[in-house]
């Protein structure tokens, strides 16, 4: 077999895909299923099968180890918090650097920190708080390249952290922890307090002095302040901690603790530990209609067992020794699921539907079930996980809800293997390949559009549909997907509680987490808002992501073309022919900004023709500490030639803005506040160039600004345009499923 034969001759995308991120040095795909499944005939037999799939770390790291690559097979992990010490801090900043340097991804919880304003003993007198040091994470992830790719972050906090405020507020700020998601550790006695409309006391004692630093907040008012930030940028995120804590393996174990979550929030995990990912596709289990619910079983026994191959071989690969040994002590594994919404299309039940929930309970139990008993079987083979303590795990309630009798019998007698078992992360890339639905998400779309460069010289749109869609379509002779049945739901017309009831089903059956995301049309509010979340901690999620279609931090994929007012600003210049070099004349129209970076002053000149206002020249100097004059003079030489060459100037700072976050920068940011708005040099360059662009275009009467006015409180704001709602591949609208950023037209992934 072959990797078009696996994947269908028409899936160009998943080939794609196949060859960019798995292939390794032009082996076939029958050399990569030896690699990946360490000669596992019967892990082969399932890849080949389309059921199963390891993680993509696995997936395109495994068995490298012979030609001395230096990469985890792990995606998860969550680094020791920091102590409330200058030394912890960059400490912690550093076991970031070095996790990302092998390939994985990082949380870390910031509770520990003092809250800003709290007496410290050197020159500064007082702490400026857990949130500054934010920054400082947000630029290591920048900072450190992972093949094309750079490292992703959780940053968290828990409610009663005085500088929550803060926290929630951060990324408001579109410049600030750009490499980072943040959520907040959410307990019962907050969203009590929320519901009854009562107050809540924030507070946090230093151990070194004593000092207790307290305030009190109105809880609903501040739970609505939270929701409008979500409303308006997706974050933060929410973390019902108590479910987390309460519902798993080790929930009555009283040596456990859990630090902080991964990145997409579907692992909780203990300091310096670490996860690895596998998935199972439901959609290939269903024939004639009907669910096999015995070869299902038989795949999670495969796979749990697969999963502890990978984790014995992936251990002496984890980058620091604290990871090691929380690994060797707990052997946490994730076994996951995608392709649900295409096995319930399948068997023609509606997504959300009573039918569904009962459904995928059915599914979720035996999920749970089998692999509890895979684990057990194994640990009476290999002997259970060094830190297994068998009169807690036996108290667990997860463990009692979701084992047969025998299943249990069998934990009491032989114990397990591993202390964590199932999770469900994103699956963007591992589901684009293969052409079915990520995670327990719904479809997003019946079809999407998408567009082509035309050699005519202008972009042509076209529609695509869904595999699961094109599938139906052509074998009933359907002509248009208003013709669809009404199980044909997709993302963007489900009830959003029927949404939360979905995942509340399978969270009940899953011991760690779920990433998942609710898609809420532009025009939801901030009280549907506000309801979610509290049907989803009501319902007994873990946690949740909402996305509200148009909102500033956009990354929704469009449904339909765009329309000229739609359309990126282009300039107004006549198309040059290639390798032309325009001169820019005496009379040019100069501006001037001076900006504040990360080494001092620096001085930019721009030049714009005096009819068009476009940008001609540029000029930048330093002041006298202002960064590297040599580097300045080159990069503004390159600018004014890229302008009179006819590039305009939104492609020209749209690459500035791809520049990585500067330490120096960073650094002054976060202690002086007083950077000009950007994360480096070039990025703070870009923003001066349109600012000016921009004035100089109103000054002429030719204001072409694109502006998409959102509501917020009955305030128009401008929306955001940048590059997160671009995929950096090939530029196309990203889709935000399953907790994550994925592109359908090219297949990336920010979480794979």
């Amino acid at each position: 077999m072959d990797v078009k034969e696996w994947l269908g001759e028409d899936n160009q995308l998943g080939q794609d895909i196949w060859h960019r991120k798995y292939q390794y040095n032009n082996e076939t795909f029958e050399q990569w299923l030896d690699r990946v499944s360490a000669g596992d005939e019967d892990v082969k037999n399932l890849i080949r099968e389309k059921k199963f799939l390891f993680g993509g770390r696995i997936l395109a790291n495994r068995g490298l180890a012979k030609d001395g690559k230096k990469i985890t097979y792990s995606n998860c992990f969550v680094v020791e918090p920091p102590e409330d010490s200058i030394e912890s801090i960059f400490d912690t900043a550093r076991d970031m650097a070095r996790t990302y340097s092998y390939g994985g991804g990082c949380g870390v919880d910031i509770g520990k920190l003092a809250p800003r304003g709290a007496k410290i003993n050197n020159a500064a007198n007082e702490t400026s708080g857990a949130v500054s040091f934010m920054d400082l994470y947000s630029m290591v992830t920048g900072l450190i390249g992972q093949a094309g790719r750079r490292g992703a972050l959780m940053i968290s906090i828990p409610i009663s952290h005085p500088d929550v405020e803060e926290f929630v507020s951060v990324k408001s700020d579109l410049n600030r922890v750009t490499k980072a998601n943040i959520s907040v550790r959410i307990t019962d006695d907050f969203m009590i307090a929320v519901t009854k409309h009562d107050k809540y006391k924030l507070s946090f004692t230093r151990e070194e002095t004593g000092e207790v630093i307290e305030k009190e907040i109105d809880a609903y008012e501040f739970f609505k302040k939270l929701c409008e930030m979500n409303w308006d940028y997706a974050e933060p995120g929410l973390l019902f901690w108590d479910r987390i804590e309460q519902w798993n393996i080790l929930s009555r174990d009283p040596d456990f603790h859990y630090s902080g979550v991964n990145p997409c929030a579907e692992e909780p995990l203990p300091a310096g530990g670490s996860c690895l990912l596998s998935s199972i596709n439901l959609s290939e289990f269903v024939k004639d209609g009907r669910f096999d619910y015995d070869d299902f079983r038989y795949t999670v026994k495969i796979a749990v067992k697969a999963l502890n191959d990978v984790l014995d071989e992936g251990l002496p690969l984890l980058p620091l020794q604290q990871q090691k040994e929380s690994v060797r002590d707990w052997r946490q594994i994730g076994l996951g699921i995608f392709g649900l919404a295409d096995a319930l299309i399948k068997m023609a039940i509606r997504y959300g539907s009573e039918r569904s929930i009962e459904v995928c309970n059915n599914i979720g139990f035996a999920m749970a079930d089998e692999a509890i008993r895979a684990s057990a079987e194994l640990a009476k083979q290999y002997g259970t996980y060094p830190k297994y303590d068998v009169q807690s795990v036996l108290k667990s309630s997860w463990l009692t809800y979701n084992a047969r009798p025998a299943t249990y019998n069998g934990v009491e007698k032989f114990g397990l293997r591993n202390s964590q078992l199932l999770t469900c992360a994103p699956t963007g890339t591992l589901s684009t390949m293969l052409g079915v639905s990520g995670g327990i998400e719904p479809i997003f779309a019946n079809s999407y559009t998408r567009k082509t460069e035309s050699l005519k010289g202008h972009d042509e749109y076209y529609k695509v549909y869904t595999p699961i869609v094109k599938e139906f379509m052509d074998q009933h002779h359907v002509e248009n997907e208003e013709d669809l049945p009404s199980y044909f739901i997709t993302a963007h017309n489900i009830y959003y509680r029927d949404r939360i009831r979905m995942q509340a089903a399978w969270q009940s059956h899953i011991d760690a987490s779920i990433s998942s995301t609710v898609n809420l049309p532009n025009r939801a509010t901030v009280d549907d808002v506000i309801d979610l979340y509290i049907d989803a901690w009501k319902c007994g999620l873990k946690g949740v992501t909402i996305f509200r279609d148009g909102c500033a931090r956009t990354g929704i994929l469009t449904t339909e073309p765009k329309t000229e007012e739609e359309k990126t600003p282009e300039t107004t210049m006549d198309t040059l022919p290639r390798g032309y070099i325009i001169k820019a004349d005496d009379n040019c129209i100069g501006k001037k900004r001076t900006l504040q970076t990360g080494c001092g002053t620096l001085h930019v000149e721009a030049f714009f023709d005096p009819y068009d206002g476009r940008l001609l020249e540029t000029y930048f100097s330093r002041g006298s500490t202002g960064g590297c004059a040599n580097s300045y003079t080159g990069l503004s030489r390159m600018i004014s030639l890229a302008a009179r060459g006819g590039i305009d100037i939104y492609s020209i700072v749209d690459q500035l803005k791809s520049s990585n976050t500067c330490p120096s920068y960073a650094v002054r940011r976060a202690t002086k506040h007083d950077t000009s708005k950007g994360s480096s040099c070039p990025v703070a360059i870009g923003n001066a160039l349109m600012e000016m662009y921009e004035e100089m275009q109103s000054d002429l009467g030719l204001d072409d600004k694109e502006e998409v006015i959102i509501e917020s409180n009955n305030k128009p704001e401008q929306a955001v345009i940048g590059d997160e709602m671009k995929c950096p591949v090939c530029g196309s609208t990203l889709s935000y499923t399953g907790g994550c950023r994925t592109c359908s037209s090219c297949g990336w992934s920010k979480c794979d």
